[in-house]
């Protein structure tokens, strides 16, 4: 059996489509109506979806081979030790703008939608930038030089949010 190494569009069009899905039946189905997401129901749900990203690797690995299914997994754990800060972050977020319980998880939900359609944005356009412009990489990395020398010269500022 031969296995093919290049995922098609019609694959990545699938794909999309099941995240998509998958996200509606969350915001749409699951989670209609406003009421606090306790411990347990997070913890579960967690579960749930890891067990879902770990069938998806499953697949890659039979479908594409060992070493596609060892970058998917690779990957995946980066992205989920790398998430972990992101819950400090949102407790702080909730807590400083003062977000009822109740609606954390319809905040969190357009949150991390909002973000993963501008990441894929940026991404698309700073690859078609960088592609057809080689130069811009120098100007992105001052642009982030920059941007660092001036979050360090500011020290702790007061937030009035």
């Amino acid at each position: 059996m031969e296995l093919t190494t290049v995922a098609t569009p019609s694959l990545w069009i699938v794909f999309t489509g099941l995240v998509i899905t998958l996200l509606a039946i969350d915001l749409g189905v699951l989670h209609r109506t406003v009421r606090e997401v306790r411990m347990r129901e997070a913890i579960l749900w967690s579960l749930v979806w890891v067990a879902l990203a770990l069938t998806f690797n499953a697949w890659v690995y039979h479908r594409f081979g060992e070493e596609r299914g060892l970058e998917f997994l690779t990957g995946y754990v980066i992205e989920k030790a790398l998430s972990v800060d992101n819950l400090f972050v949102f407790l702080v977020v909730f807590t400083t703008f003062a977000v009822p319980k109740a609606l954390r998880h319809r905040v969190l939900f357009w949150g991390v939608l909002g973000a993963l359609v501008m990441r894929a944005g940026f991404i698309l356009a700073g690859a078609a930038m960088i592609s057809r412009f080689h130069w811009i990489l120098y100007l992105f990395g001052a642009f982030l030089l920059v941007t660092g020398i001036k979050l360090l010269r500011e020290g702790d500022i007061e937030m009035r949010p």
